[in-house]
């Protein structure tokens, strides 16, 4: 039995490592991934220094039952464990767990650094096409590709698309580097991609007005000095979220908020629950949560490390960063400038004003309709994957495998990452993202059929 994993980001990686550790000498991996990210991810092999893990030391182990082995690997005093690091320096752990796990590894394993471009049908299993021309065969293929590329911004005219004053990707090509340290800069999205766009401009000197704008003006919330105190939800709580019923659960942590001591608990201990609830809501409920509430939601859920929340504080305070709620309706590029039209929210009169830089800083994109990305675009034109509806990635099944056009499962074809969304809700953070690859491990390797085991090495035909 021949496994191919599509990317080697962190989801990537964490099913290696699953499979590496429990398959046997009749199976052969391979694990397809490009560039400094192989092993580590974008979000950790490309980071910069400045840029810091959202979440603590101590909770952020490669496998579900060893949560301290990051903390462990670097023999972290107690104080240490609580802290939050550099996101460098844990793709570095990644990548040496994943070796350290091939290392040891009774199956046969292959990793390519190529950029996988199709996967196609074959008599046999699935063909994967690579960027240099080459293919091969696989019995089974998981689409571990992560976030897709960031998309236009609405409203962005085609001359300004092209120009250097608008930033598409904020860390494209060292494009945050050129920007004059006194312009000023509109940037679009008020979340985590934000708040390190905004630290990294402060660490080069930036001393011009920046001002950032999403549909609420919402910043990331901080994390407490200390980790909350875990609390158990009560019978209210537990009965909306077995009935799938959104409003009979906002109404109980609405009337729960006032008694608990730390509002972060109360997050946290509704995460284990979250993708059976997400699971059991209906289609229309799901679009409701999305335009009224996922905004609130993720501020609170996906916090910031408390010195990163208390930089930005600092720097609104002295009026060099504000934060607007409000729509970009148009941009332009002008004779020395950007020009663009913003209606803020709960006016209906549009804004018109000028900055020297438009940055898109709206964070993670999984809406594989309109996506550029040419794996995940190829796939959907052949029919092989069908679209959410509501943009949160791809269809499929619950044992992760992709469904076609059609609606039926693509017979070895699975997923794993944030372009499950639509199934999972909660599948973009390392705790969910760790379980999951130990579930699809087992799922893969369950139907494995040893009787392969003299199947021929990979070949990889140019």
């Amino acid at each position: 039995m021949r496994i191919t994993i599509v990317g080697a980001g962190f989801s990537g990686s964490a099913l290696a490592r699953e499979l590496v550790g429990q398959a046997g000498p009749g199976v052969e991996l391979c694990l397809v991934g490009i560039g400094e990210s192989y092993g580590r991810g974008v979000a950790y092999g490309e980071a910069r220094p400045e840029h810091l893990l959202n979440v603590r030391a101590s909770e952020l182990g490669a496998t579900p039952d060893h949560p301290g082995g990051f903390a462990d690997w670097l023999n972290l005093t107690d104080r240490a464990r609580s802290s939050y690091l550099p996101r460098l320096l844990y793709g570095e752990y990644l990548h040496a767990q994943l070796q350290a796990a091939l290392a040891g590894s009774a199956a046969a394993f292959n990793q390519i650094r190529q950029e996988a471009v199709a996967v196609e049908r074959a008599a046999s299993g699935l063909r994967i096409h690579l960027a240099d021309g080459s293919d091969f065969l696989s019995d089974k293929v998981v689409l571990a590709v992560g976030a897709l590329p960031p998309q236009p911004l609405a409203g962005v005219g085609p001359r300004l698309a092209i120009h250097s004053s608008y930033l598409g990707w904020p860390w494209q090509d060292g494009a945050i580097d050129a920007i004059d340290p006194d312009a000023r800069l509109l940037i679009v999205g008020t979340g985590l991609t934000m708040a390190d766009v905004v630290v990294t401009l402060h660490r080069r000197g930036h001393r011009g007005p920046i001002v950032a704008l999403s549909r609420h003006g919402l910043l990331p919330r901080a994390h407490g000095e200390y980790p909350p105190p875990p609390i158990a939800l009560p019978p209210t709580v537990l009965q909306a979220l077995q009935t799938h019923a959104p409003r009979a659960l906002s109404r109980a942590l609405r009337s729960l908020m006032p008694v608990v001591d730390d509002w972060r608990s109360l997050v946290d201990a509704l995460r284990p629950h979250l993708q059976a609830f997400w699971r059991g809501m209906p289609l229309a409920q799901r679009g409701s949560f999305l335009r009224h509430l996922r905004s609130y939601w993720e501020a609170a859920r996906h916090r910031i490390a408390p010195q990163l929340a208390e930089e930005l504080l600092r720097l609104r305070e002295h009026g060099r960063l504000r934060i607007r709620a409000g729509r970009l309706v148009r941009a332009r590029r002008g004779a020395d400038s950007v020009d663009v039209l913003i209606r803020e929210r709960g006016d209906d009169a549009l804004l018109q004003e000028r900055y020297d830089v438009l940055i898109r800083a709206t964070g993670l994109d999984t809406d594989i309709e309109r996506t550029t990305h040419p794996l995940i675009a190829h796939l959907r034109e052949s029919g092989l994957v069908a679209a959410d509806p509501l943009g949160l990635g791809l269809r499929a099944s619950d044992r992760f495998e992709v469904l076609d056009a059609q609606g039926g499962a693509v017979r070895g074809l699975y997923a794993i990452g944030p372009l499950l969304r639509a199934q999972r809700w909660e599948i973009t953070a390392v705790p969910e993202l760790r379980q999951a690859a130990r579930e699809l491990a087992g799922e893969l390797l369950a139907t494995a059929s040893i009787a392969r085991a003299g199947a021929k090495p990979l070949a990889v035909a140019g």
